[in-house]
C-alpha cells in the first residue's frame, strides 16, 4: 500500500515551524491589519511637505518604516500559513487581503518618491549632510541615482497605467508553456507510463535508460516546435518592450538600465562572459569524460544529466542531517554555529511534505521572528542535506543583517543572496569529500559538484550572452524572427559544448523555454554568485579568523551598501574575471580529480 501524506492537523508540532513570532493567532493577524489599514491615511499629512527640511523628511521615513515593518509581518505570516496547505482557502483570502492592503499603501504613499525627486539639488545636498537624515542617507542616495530616469509626472502615470500591458507577453508565454502545451506520456525505464511535464522533463533526463532519455527529449521539444512561430513571437514581444522600458527611461541601453539598481558596470557582464569563454576547453574535456565515463559512442545534450556513478541510497534523518550541515559549517565559528543549530533544530523548519504543502524549499526571513525555512526533506535523498544547507546559507544572511542593520538597511540583493546560499553548499561538500568512504563515494561527490558549477556558471553563462546578442539586435532595429533566434541560439550551443559534441536540431529550441528570458539580464546573478561563493569559501578554509570575520561581516552587511562594494570588502572583487577564474579553476581541478577515479 503506497505512503500518503498526512493532512496538515496530523503532522506533529516539533516537525512545523513556529509562526508565534510574527503573531499568536489568525485573530491577532486580524487584529495588526485592522490597525494597519487604519495606517494607510497617515501618510496623507506628509503631502507636500517632504522638501520643507530635513526633520519633515524623516519624520515621513520613520512613519514610512513604522509602516513597512508591520506590513513584512503581516505579508510574512499569511505566506508562510498559504505555503503550509496551498488548498486551504482561508489563507489564499488572507493572502488576497494583505496584496489589496498592499496596492492601496503604494497609491497612498506613491507622492513620497517624486516629492523627493522634485527637491533642488542645493537642498538636498544640505539635507544629505543633516544629522538627521543619516540613517536614511545610502535609501536617499539609492533614490537620487534614478533622478536623470525619472519623467515627469504626467508621463509617469501613463507608464504605470500600461504596467498589465507591459507584462503581457511574459503572461503569455506563461500561460502557453505551462498549461496549454500538452507532451504527453513516457514510459520510463521500469515500464511505468509517466505524464511528461516540465517537472518530470528533468527526472526523464537522469534516468539511466538512455532511449527513454532520448525519447523524452524529442517529446518535449516537438510541441515548441509545434508552437515555434508563437513562442518566437512572444519572446520577440518581451525583448522589444525591454528596449522600450530602457529608451523611455533615458538608459543608453537595456543592459544598463536592468545593471542599474545593483550599480554593477556592463563590464562585469562582459568580463563573466570572457572568463567562461576562457575556460571551454575544459567543459569539453568534461563532456568527454562523461561521454566515456557512460560508455556512449557520441554524446548529446540528453546525456547530461544522468548520474555518472550511481549510488545506493542511504538514510540520513533530518537530526542527522543538522549534524553533517553544523560540522560542515564549522570554519564560520562557533556563534554561526549555535545559532543555525539551534534554528534547525528548534522550529525554524516546517520538515516534512504534508498534503498541500508548497512543493520545493526555501528560506522566508524578514526584520522580526526567525528566518524560517519551508523543506520537503527526504531521508533517502542526499540533495535534501544539501538543500538544507542552501536554505540554512540564505536564513543566516538574514540572522546576521537583521541583528546588524536598521530595517531600511537589512534587506539584500538577490546577488548577495546567491553568494550566502551556495557558499553553504561549498562547504558541506568540502567536508564530504574529505569524509568520502570510497572511491566511488568521492567520485559521486566531485560529479555532482561538477555538474553545479557547468549548470550554474557556465550554462548561466551561455543564457546570460545569448540575452546580450538579442537585446543588442533589437536595438539596431533588427528583427528577432524565429530562425534568428535559433540561428543565434545555435551558435552559442557550438561554443559552449564543443566539436565533439552531437547538438540536435532541437536543441535551438531550447531558447524558447527558458522563463527567465522574460526578466531581462536576470541569469547571470547566479552565475557570478556562486562564482564569489566558491573564491569566498576557499579563502575562508585556507584563511583563518580574519577571512571568517570578512566572511560574516559580508553577511552582517546586509543592504547597507551595494553588492559588488559588500564583496569587495569580504575579499572578492567581481569586476575583475578573477573570481570567475577562481571557480573555473575548480571545475579543472575537479574534472582532472574524476577522470583518475573512473
Amino acid at each position: 500500500m503506497a505512503k500518503k501524506n498526512p493532512p496538515r492537523s496530523k503532522v506533529p508540532v516539533p516537525d512545523t515551524w513556529n509562526l508565534s513570532p510574527l503573531f499568536k493567532s489568525d485573530a491577532a493577524w486580524n487584529r495588526a491589519y485592522k490597525k494597519l489599514e487604519g495606517m494607510i491615511a497617515g501618510f496623507e499629512p506628509f503631502r507636500g511637505r517632504l522638501g520643507e527640511s530635513a526633520k519633515s523628511l524623516r519624520a515621513c521615513f520613520d512613519y514610512q518604516i513604522e509602516f513597512e515593518k508591520l506590513a513584512e509581518r503581516l505579508g510574512s505570516y499569511a505566506f508562510l500559513k498559504g505555503a503550509e496547505d496551498v488548498a486551504n482557502g482561508d489563507y489564499q483570502a488572507m493572502t488576497a487581503r494583505y496584496v489589496f492592503l498592499a496596492t492601496r499603501a503604494n497609491e497612498a504613499a506613491s507622492f513620497i518618491v517624486p516629492e523627493i525627486q522634485a527637491i533642488s539639488k542645493k537642498k538636498m545636498a544640505a539635507f544629505l549632510k543633516a544629522p538627521v537624515l543619516k540613517p536614511y542617507r545610502f535609501q536617499l542616495e539609492k533614490l537620487l541615482r534614478y533622478k536623470p530616469h525619472v519623467l515627469s509626472a504626467r508621463e509617469e502615470r501613463l507608464l504605470a497605467m500600461q504596467g498589465e500591458v507591459a507584462d503581457s507577453a511574459d503572461k503569455i508565454f506563461s500561460q502557453l508553456s505551462d498549461a496549454d502545451l500538452k507532451f504527453g506520456f513516457i514510459k520510463d525505464e521500469s515500464g511505468e507510463s509517466i505524464e511528461l511535464t516540465h517537472a518530470s522533463f528533468r527526472t526523464l533526463l537522469e534516468s539511466p535508460k538512455r532511449t527513454v532519455r532520448a525519447k523524452a527529449f524529442r517529446q518535449h521539444y516537438a510541441q515548441y516546435e509545434a508552437h515555434a512561430n508563437t513562442v518566437a513571437a512572444t519572446l520577440s514581444a518581451s525583448v522589444l518592450q525591454d528596449v522600450y522600458q530602457a529608451r523611455v527611461r533615458n538608459f543608453p541601453s537595456v543592459i544598463e538600465s536592468a545593471l542599474f539598481a545593483d550599480k554593477v558596470p556592463a563590464p562585469v557582464y562582459d568580463s563573466l562572459i570572457q572568463a567562461v569563454h576562457d575556460n571551454l576547453d575544459t567543459v569539453y574535456r568534461y563532456f568527454e569524460v562523461r561521454r566515456k565515463a557512460l560508455n556512449l559512442k557520441d554524446i548529446h545534450f540528453y546525456d547530461t544529466y544522468v548520474p555518472i556513478v550511481q549510488m545506493a541510497r542511504k538514510r540520513t534523518s533530518y537530526e542527522a542531517a543538522v549534524s553533517m550541515v553544523i560540522d560542515a559549517l564549522a570554519p564560520l565559528g562557533n556563534a554561526y554555529c549555535r545559532a543555525l543549530d539551534a534554528g534547525l533544530r528548534g522550529r525554524w523548519v516546517d520538515r516534512y511534505e504534508n498534503q498541500g504543502k508548497r512543493s520545493g524549499a526555501f528560506s522566508a526571513g524578514g526584520y522580526v521572528g526567525p528566518p524560517y525555512i519551508l523543506m520537503n526533506y527526504q531521508v533517502n535523498v542526499l540533495d535534501s542535506v544539501f538543500t538544507l544547507a542552501h536554505e540554512a546559507g540564505h536564513s543566516m544572511h538574514t540572522y546576521y543583517s537583521a541583528r546588524a542593520q536598521t530595517f531600511q538597511d537589512y534587506q539584500y540583493t538577490i546577488l548577495a543572496a546567491e553568494v550566502a546560499s551556495t557558499f553553504n553548499e561549498q562547504l558541506l561538500n568540502h567536508y564530504l569529500l574529505e569524509r568520502a568512504s570510497s572511491k566511488k563515494m568521492r567520485a559521486y561527490l566531485i560529479n555532482r559538484e561538477i555538474d553545479a558549477i557547468r549548470g550554474t556558471i557556465v550554462r548561466q553563462t551561455m543564457f546570460a550572452e545569448f540575452e546580450k546578442i538579442i537585446h543588442a539586435a533589437a536595438e539596431q532595429g533588427e528583427p528577432l524572427t524565429l530562425e534568428r533566434f535559433r540561428a543565434e541560439y545555435q551558435s552559442l550551443l557550438e561554443r559552449y559544448f564543443g566539436p565533439a559534441f552531437c547538438i540536435d536540431d532541437d536543441l535551438s529550441l531550447e531558447c524558447f523555454r527558458i522563463p527567465h528570458f522574460y526578466s531581462a539580464f536576470y541569469v547571470y546573478k547566479y552565475a557570478t554568485g556562486l562564482s564569489a561563493a566558491v573564491a569566498l569559501s576557499q579563502k575562508v578554509l585556507d584563511g583563518g579568523a580574519n577571512e571568517r570575520g570578512q566572511y560574516l561581516a559580508f553577511l552582517s552587511s546586509g543592504g547597507s551598501g551595494y553588492p559588488l562594494d559588500l564583496l569587495r570588502a569580504a575579499g572578492v572583487d567581481l569586476e575583475t574575471p578573477q573570481p570567475v577564474a577562481t571557480a573555473m579553476r575548480r571545475f579543472g581541478d575537479l574534472v582532472d580529480e574524476l577522470e583518475t577515479l573512473l
